[in-house]
């Protein structure tokens, strides 16, 4: 085999380098183009983008286009944004996908009944990971936030896991606006708010000369009562809807309270959280049954109203969730 001498190869090298100068100052002078004439493709509208969420800072230099959505709710902020066809993946609902995005629901992979293991996730090859609770993104299984990001996937969190006070309607807003930022649809986001404004409007309207009802949400719970504290956006939705959490005082989304406490507070109705294998009937029976409660107004007159878990949460049904519950609670005024 000839082997070039030592020396002779770095004169070679020399001379290459030299032979490649100017083509090099070649492509320095086309304006941005590359040696092939060719200029490189533009950002796209709106990027990068710069986002901090739930502590995680994110820059996107383009739209996500290969995304799993975890949990009901973000995958209904796709849903409404008209995103279906970045989705490649989805798991764990809490009931059924509202009507109007049924049909572009159904073209949705759904990667699990509930989460997923981090494998069988990284097997969609998402290029966006967007969870609705913090467990979404349980270190335990694997599936954290940073671990996903060494694994090349950026992720949302929903942000009624992070923020510092009570959570509001301006929370929901922020969180639609920022899924469409990241997914350069902006105008479809602003055109979203604008409909949920007029709507809690609307609502508004018709309850201005209403007296709030003072309002127990009984979620769950046999020793003591799970109930909606005054941090959640649950909190926010009885308020908008013509009535008062008499639990407001805790201060967290969801806690237990003492059924003396129930009695004490003398709620004027119920709301009743419907999910999982307890049914309203069965929750009701469990109320009504108790001799502790029997005095209590709301047991004492009946006086149920029913709200999906789905719609208890951070998500597009929040405008349609208060217009329900206020045609529940005070059915006189709003029909």
């Amino acid at each position: 085999m000839h082997v070039v001498p030592r020396r002779r190869r770095a004169l070679i090298a020399v001379a290459l380098s030299a032979a490649l100068l100017p083509l090099a100052a070649c492509g320095d002078s086309t304006d941005g183009k590359d040696a092939t004439g060719a200029k490189p493709a533009a950002a796209p509208q709106g990027f990068p983008y710069t986002v901090t969420n739930c502590g995680v800072t994110t820059t996107y230099q383009a739209p996500p286009k290969r995304v799993v959505t975890m949990n009901q709710h973000a995958t209904e902020v796709m849903l409404a944004l008209g995103l279906q066809k970045s989705l490649v993946g989805t798991a764990y609902l809490d009931d059924k996908i509202l009507p109007a995005y049924a049909e572009a629901y159904a073209d949705v992979p759904v990667l699990a009944k509930e989460y997923p293991s981090k494998e069988k996730l990284l097997a969609a090859n998402p290029d966006f990971v967007y969870g609705g609770y913090s467990s979404a993104f349980d270190a335990g299984d694997g599936r954290a936030r940073d671990a996903l990001r060494n694994s090349g996937v950026n992720t949302r969190l929903n942000l009624e896991n992070c923020t510092p006070g009570k959570t509001t309607l301006d929370d929901v807003y922020q969180e639609v606006r920022e899924v469409g930022r990241t997914f350069g649809v902006p105008d479809r986001a602003e055109k979203w708010i604008a409909d949920a404004r007029a709507t809690v409007a609307g609502t508004a309207e018709k309850l201005k000369n209403v007296k709030p009802l003072s309002v127990f949400v009984y979620d769950s719970g046999d020793k003591a009562a799970f109930t909606a504290g005054g941090k959640g956006i649950g909190n926010e939705l009885i308020t908008r809807a013509g009535g008062r959490n008499v639990f407001a005082d805790l201060d967290k989304s969801f806690g237990d309270a003492t059924w003396e406490q129930v009695v004490a507070r003398r709620p004027e109705s119920v709301v009743i959280y419907d999910y999982g294998s307890t049914t309203v009937a069965q929750k009701e029976k469990r109320l009504l049954d108790d001799p502790v409660l029997q005095d209590v107004p709301a047991i004492k007159n009946k006086r149920f109203a029913v709200m999906p878990l789905s719609e208890v949460v951070l998500g597009v049904r929040a405008p349609g969730a208060i217009a329900e519950l206020a045609a529940q609670l005070h059915p006189e005024t709003v029909k």
